[in-house]
């Protein structure tokens, strides 16, 4: 399984994986040696969609006789076969699944014969048998897209039980009766949904919902998503445990819109009561929680999220812009003055917190005066990390029926200077990091980067990491290596910071504050 976007992807992929264990798969991690090859996709943006395209095209060609699979950049991922290898000469199936597939369906299947079956989410509960079928030399019916909002009540509350009655396929949700005793674990001890890790590693997301009910004019994914859908505490829970004993030490809470949490289970603080709950269970060190709306922090949920013990202070915040006429035409809300009130905010509680956002540049009637709105904003802001995205037409979006376009040359313009600032404002963030102490989970501790991991502050594959630096203890500056030092993956470690590349740190180990699990060894605590 190819996996490309987003986290949330990362999951859907490992509940894919466990589905097919269930169904008698192996998983492999050379393509030469599988039947079938699942291209999870990505239907973000313009970008994201031709990466889906062009792996998917590089999947097909491949021949069986050895060549280059897809690139390393496509992602984290692995393939699926019942393990007898294709062979020489042999062509594996190509499988699409994921948002692409979801969103385009027979359309895309018409466009892309390369690929064997083009599979939406109603289709993962039954994975396996459609995999059994193209090996038989079907082609099983790719699904007419729909607006997934539509499939579920408009009610939030109504919508978990209509999800299992309607057969509506929620991703990474616990809807039908496969039993955890089916991916290989007990019933006591296994995830509610099937799930097999692929990526291993001491950080893994973990969903709390799906689907999104915001409306903002530029974004297709509520379409093809669905409505807010909250997964059950106990089920998060269990999932978490399941995660921890697997070795996981931090969680990363993902979903489309993590601030709307809950709502439909009928409990607005159930984020704030769950914090406490995840950061305790045993072996985690650290939750984090990302894509928080700006609009929809309460108070309460802010202090939550920045002095609960063992959550990460750091928010992941969707600001997009900074002018309020921008934000008003991408059906948002709040402007550079509102946006920099709440991080004051958030940092009179946390002052060392970690904050990061995406925005957009060149919107529909976006002025230069817009622009230079967003660029005072972001100097002001002291942000950690800044996704920029140049503004693209989304099949369905409000957006791309308005006028005014910015033309595609002031496009590109505006994106180079705003990721320019960008990189230059976040470097100088990370710079005014040096002297502090920050709190790492090491997640490499050989290779040719040495041991790195990552601060609170710090997102995984989005932010900045962090590299630790061990002192022989002799006087010559030396470092020792990972073994000497005691440390390995999965430790949390405290380190002051001695230097900054970009937006990375450069830091000193201090001491190990907490090992990770099954190491009995002793671990250094330096002056």
């Amino acid at each position: 399984m190819v996996t490309l976007g987003c986290s949330r992807n990362e999951v859907d992929s490992e509940e894919l994986a466990g589905r097919l264990g269930a169904d008698g798969w192996t998983v492999v991690d050379d393509p030469d040696d599988a039947d079938a090859v699942l291209v999870n996709t990505c239907g973000f943006v313009e970008a994201a969609k031709k990466d889906s395209i062009d792996t998917l095209l590089e999947v097909a060609d491949r021949d069986g006789s050895g060549a280059d699979g897809p690139d390393d950049t496509a992602g984290p991922g692995v393939t699926a076969g019942r393990g007898v290898a294709a062979g020489p000469g042999r062509r594996r199936a190509v499988v699409a699944v994921g948002c692409l597939a979801e969103r385009y369906g027979a359309e895309l299947a018409d466009s892309l014969p390369e690929a064997d079956a083009v599979l939406g989410f109603d289709a993962y509960p039954t994975i396996g048998a459609h995999l059994d079928a193209v090996l038989r030399g079907e082609r099983p019916a790719s699904h007419t897209p729909r607006d997934r909002r539509t499939l579920l009540p408009i009610s939030p509350t109504r919508r978990r039980d209509a999800a299992a009655t309607d057969h509506v396929h929620v991703p990474g949700h616990a809807q039908d009766a496969i039993a955890p005793a089916t991916v290989g674990v007990g019933p006591a001890s296994g995830p509610p949904v099937p799930r097999r890790r692929l990526a291993g590693g001491p950080v893994a997301p973990l969903k709390l919902a799906s689907g999104c009910d915001r409306r903002c004019s530029f974004c297709a994914i509520p379409s093809f998503r669905g409505s807010h859908v909250s997964r059950t505490p106990d089920e998060i829970l269990a999932e978490a445990e399941w995660l921890a004993r697997d070795g996981v030490r931090e969680l990363v809470l993902v979903s489309e819109n993590t601030t709307s949490y809950g709502k439909d289970l009928g409990d607005l603080r159930a984020l704030e009561k769950l914090l406490p709950q995840l950061a305790a269970i045993d072996q985690i060190v650290r939750v984090r929680t990302v894509y928080l709306q700006p609009a929809e922090i309460r108070p309460s949920l802010l202090e939550a999220v920045l002095t609960t013990p063992g959550v990460a202070p750091y928010l992941d915040l969707s600001f997009q812009h900074a002018s309020p006429a921008v934000l008003r035409r991408m059906r948002r809300f709040g402007g550079a003055e509102a946006f920099l009130e709440l991080l004051a905010r958030a940092r009179a509680i946390a002052p060392e917190l970690g904050a990061r956002s995406n925005v957009i540049v060149g919107f529909p009637g976006e002025s230069r005066d817009d622009v230079d709105t967003l660029v005072g904003f972001l100097e002001e802001a002291a942000l950690d990390a800044v996704g920029v995205f140049a503004y693209s037409d989304e099949d369905g979006t409000e957006a791309a029926t308005l006028e005014s376009k910015v033309k595609a040359a002031t496009i590109e313009r505006r994106h180079r200077q705003v990721t320019d600032l960008a990189e230059h404002l976040t470097a100088a963030r990370a710079a005014d990091r040096i002297g502090s102490f920050v709190d790492i989970v090491v997640e490499q501790t050989d290779g040719e980067g040495g041991i790195r991991g990552r601060a609170g502050h710090q997102q995984p594959e989005v932010d900045g990491d962090c590299s630790v630096r061990t002192a022989a203890g002799d006087g010559s500056g030396a470092t020792r290596p990972p073994e000497a030092a005691g440390l390995v993956v999965g430790d949390l470690v405290r380190a002051v910071v001695v230097g900054s590349e970009g937006i990375d740190l450069v830091t000193e180990l201090v001491a190990v504050t907490d090992r990770a699990p099954g190491r009995d060894r002793l671990v250094p605590a330096l002056a």
